[in-house]
């Protein structure tokens, strides 16, 4: 049902906690299911230097949070914009299609946390 990738990241999540600094945080959930996603990214230069996350939900939400974290790290903000729910499920070497919606929630808490750090740019 699930791949080794996504038991991997499920059993061993990468970056998982908050970062009190955040420069931008993104929070999705779907009432659907309880899955909650927590975002943090810390950005230096256009480029995010460090993220975090915290994810009250199942396996798949988990290992869909830990990827996305994996993939955005020393990106720019405009490498991770385009980071999609289709290459977060890829890249964990898929999800099952019940489970598709985790990898969305993963890629739209990331995106809220971009945007919310250009919208706190544009105050300053």
């Amino acid at each position: 049902m699930y791949s080794d990738m996504v038991m991997d990241h499920f059993k061993n999540p990468r970056n998982v906690g908050s970062l009190t600094d955040a420069d931008g945080i993104g929070t999705e959930g779907n009432p659907v299911c309880g899955d909650i996603m927590k975002i943090y990214i810390k950005v230096q230069g256009n480029r995010i230097t460090d993220v975090k996350f915290q994810t009250f939900g199942c396996g798949a939400a988990i290992a869909t949070s830990s990827m996305v974290t994996e993939m955005v790290k020393g990106k720019t903000l405009e490498e991770a914009m385009v980071i999609s729910n289709k290459a977060v499920a890829e890249a964990l070497g898929g999800l099952p299609a019940t489970k598709m919606h985790c990898s969305n929630l993963a890629a739209d808490a990331l995106h809220r946390a971009i945007e919310d750090y250009q919208a706190k740019q544009k105050v300053a």
